[in-house]
């Protein structure tokens, strides 16, 4: 089965290992990679604190949005309607 980065669209191939939770969506490495800089950048401008759960709760929302299965409004991209798996289109 061909996996599809959620983010940027691109076939990943079998051979490449992903890390364990960028494999669940699935998000390339590159773009997974852009995450872990830009996660950063979310924690700090919005000073979270990540021993507490909703802090935590903010960021996984953040990584979802940024890796293409939730819209910035909090709906869930449904994968079996081909049109909703371009988060760049308007729903």
């Amino acid at each position: 089965m061909v996996r599809v980065c959620t983010k940027c669209k691109k076939e990943i191939p079998d051979s490449v290992e992903l890390d364990p939770i960028a494999a669940s969506y699935p998000c390339c490495n590159p773009c997974w990679e852009e995450w872990k800089q830009y996660r950063v950048m979310v924690m700090n401008e919005m000073r979270l604190d990540m021993s507490m759960p909703e802090h935590r709760k903010v960021v996984k929302r953040y990584e979802k949005v940024f890796v293409g299965v939730m819209t910035p409004e909090g709906d869930v991209v449904n994968f079996a309607d081909e049109n909703q798996r371009k988060p760049d289109k308007p729903l």
